[in-house]
């Protein structure tokens, strides 16, 4: 595998950006070596600067649910620019997206754009508080959602990938107003509210948490949740950057049947273009700006690339069996991969929900971020290499999951099967 272009790239990087990179992840200091510089993309398949070629699975970090360069989207895009690549308007664009999540989400009655995961988590944080009159939120270790001040604590993601639980800036009387409570843990929800009776604004949690591993979480736990802030007065959150609009259309408040009070979603509703969404009730949105008290703005909040992007792919997302033929590509592979596993007595292990999956080190079922054994990481980068080695891109990190896109075809799927496998021999030298 040739790297002398990335590694020239990466070397004029580091004295341009900290670490050479823009996000920390894309470093490679959990996996080692030099980061990839990618420089096209088609289908299922990207190249970098050397020209390698691998099928690639992190699929931006999940919004490219069609692939690179869908043709659809391709020319969305395309013609949009024609006429404008921002504004600071209002758009028809923003209308025809607006109607078309929202004709398809019984979860949300209003929702307002912005540009990132981040900022739509962040500002619904706000809006709770705005709401409820309330200061304190409840969020859970390993549950990663975004970087914003009040959210970087004890989260996944990146801060998962350097063994830390927290982040320097961070002011401590802010930090204050997050309690932090473990997973699959009803008692410590339950020691909470009691414990901070009236004080709680909003519980918020990723209700598939996929930037710490695939932390499955049981229905009934999620259902408790959604009882108890009921009960508290408390806003319940749903965390859908990663899981909405993968786990089905209505994404994993949909899959699960329970509705939260308030939905965040991120770039996949742009087609990968930078966007991301919070939404909730009327009566809840009429606390935002201009209709209420709660101030947040944007100027490129609603950008037309982006709302013309994310149309185009959401509409192909609602054609008939597009989740049903993801699920089962993910299967297929999951499925193989997991036999190999229990046929060599492998201490590893692959799960999936719908078209998210995720390989660790270890034999234990896995729903909280303290399961996760760290020894396991030098398992992964090993892994991780070899794949690549192999032409099979995962997201450089043992924490993060993988994402199957409409553009894998059955001869993706044949090919990764057999690099898993015999990636997975070479470890454990058979």
């Amino acid at each position: 595998m040739k790297t002398e272009k990335s590694e020239a790239l990466y070397n004029v990087a580091k004295d341009y950006f900290p670490g050479g990179v823009n996000s920390p992840v894309r470093a490679f200091r959990s996996v080692g070596g030099t980061p990839l510089f990618l420089k096209r993309g088609k289908g299922s398949r990207m190249w970098d600067e050397d020209d390698n070629e691998y099928i690639d699975f992190c699929c931006s970090w999940g919004p490219l649910i069609l692939g690179h360069c869908h043709s659809r989207v391709e020319d969305a895009i395309i013609e949009t620019v024609k006429n404008g690549t921002s504004f600071g308007a209002p758009t028809k664009a923003e209308n025809d997206l607006a109607s078309l999540i929202i004709s398809n989400n019984p979860f949300i009655e209003k929702i307002r754009f912005v540009s990132s995961g981040t900022e739509a988590v962040m500002s619904a944080i706000r809006l709770a508080r705005g709401y409820t009159n309330r200061q304190k939120i409840v969020k859970f270790e390993g549950c990663f959602h975004g970087h914003s001040d009040s959210l970087l604590v004890k989260a996944g993601s990146g801060l998962a990938t350097f063994g830390i639980s927290s982040s320097a800036g961070v002011p401590e009387a802010l930090a204050q107003e997050t309690i932090v409570l473990p997973l699959d843990d009803e008692h410590a929800v339950k020691e909470c509210f009691e414990k901070y009776h009236g004080q709680i604004a909003c519980v918020i949690i990723e209700p598939v948490p996929a930037n710490n591993g695939l932390l499955l979480q049981r229905k009934e736990y999620l259902q408790y949740l959604r009882e108890i802030c009921t009960q508290e007065g408390t806003l319940l959150l749903f965390d859908e950057v990663i899981s909405g609009f993968r786990l089905g259309f209505t994404g994993a408040s949909g899959y699960y049947g329970i509705k939260p009070d308030l939905l965040t979603f991120g770039k996949i509703i742009g087609g990968g273009m930078p966007v991301g969404a919070y939404g909730a009730s009327k009566e809840i949105m009429a606390k935002i700006s201009p209709d209420g008290n709660v101030y947040q703005a944007g100027t490129l909040s609603g950008n037309p690339v982006a709302m013309n992007a994310g149309k185009a792919q959401l509409n192909e997302c609602l054609k008939p069996d597009f989740y049903t033929g993801l699920e089962k590509k993910t299967e297929k592979l999951v499925n193989a991969v997991k036999n190999h596993i229990e046929q060599h007595h492998y201490p590893a292990n692959i799960i999936s929900v719908h078209s998210l999956f995720w390989i660790y080190f270890s034999k234990d079922t896995i729903r909280k971020a303290s399961d996760i054994d760290p020894a396991g990481m030098d398992h992964f980068r090993q892994f991780f290499h070899s794949l690549l080695g192999k032409g099979v891109y995962l997201g450089p990190s043992g924490y993060e999951v993988g994402f199957v896109s409409e553009a894998h075809t059955d001869e993706d799927i044949r090919i990764t099967t057999e690099a898993f496998c015999s990636s997975l021999d070479e470890i454990f030298g058979k």
